[in-house]
């Protein structure tokens, strides 16, 4: 996020930003009353037994990790960068909107619990706002874009199909701003970064722009949430 945003809002009493937190972050994203879960995709992949990767970007990454780090099948989940050069892979560089970097997820993942597809669902549906450019939230610049960033050939063909199925059936009603980027490598952030979410469950940002994400996760992906995330401390990987 934006540092100066980061400042203002750290400094806000708690009081005022957990009143805050009823409003919607969006309607159809983050809020777990107005949440509305998008289809599933019709393009998915095979279920195989090995573990996989997929990178994602949707704002600030303290909460796309959050997500991700409630989802059963999800191994790991950790912060990071991807779209620029490994040089400027570092938080005060990105900040500046001018490295290439998106602030994403690296998530590894089961394939044979949870499919790339159900990811992207998840993705599209509580994680962000895919219909923002170069925006989340309170967070401006191209370092907080909408970005897929696919590993192979197979989750590129998945996620443009369900990019344009979900423009098809105009599902928010205007298109998707999400960009699709392969072969782009991640670069993990700094260790202050990982885990922020749980970590800090009373910082006024995470109160108001992501606890209602995990908390939408929780009311329309009961299949998937777990209540104890994986952790990067504790993955073990």
């Amino acid at each position: 996020m934006t540092t100066s945003f980061r400042t203002v809002v750290m400094t806000l009493g708690a009081t005022v930003v957990l009143g805050l937190a009823f409003f919607a972050f969006r309607p159809g994203a983050s809020n777990a009353e107005t949440a509305t879960v998008v289809p599933a995709p019709a393009v998915d992949e095979t279920a195989t037994t090995a573990t996989e990767t997929a990178v994602f970007a949707g704002g600030c990454f303290w909460g796309v990790q959050g997500v991700f780090q409630h989802v059963e099948g999800v191994k790991n989940a950790v912060s990071g960068y991807a779209g620029g050069d490994k040089e400027t892979a570092k938080y005060e560089k990105v900040g500046r909107g001018s490295t290439g970097h998106a602030e994403a997820v690296k998530v590894t993942f089961d394939p044979a619990k949870i499919t790339y597809g159900r990811l992207l669902q998840i993705y599209f549906s509580v994680a962000h706002d895919p219909t923002q450019l170069n925006r989340q939230g309170p967070d401006r610049g191209t370092q907080y874009r909408s970005t897929i960033f696919p590993m192979n050939d197979e989750q590129a063909k998945i996620a443009r199909a369900y990019v344009e199925q979900l423009d098809a059936a105009n599902t928010f009603g205007k298109k998707l701003a999400t960009t699709i980027e392969p072969g782009k490598p991640f670069y993990a952030a700094e260790g202050y970064h990982q885990d922020y979410l749980t970590l800090n469950p009373h910082q006024p940002y995470i109160v108001y722009n992501d606890l209602p994400k995990i908390e939408a996760l929780r009311q329309m992906f009961p299949n998937v949430y777990r209540a104890k995330p994986v952790l990067v401390s504790e993955a073990g990987l």
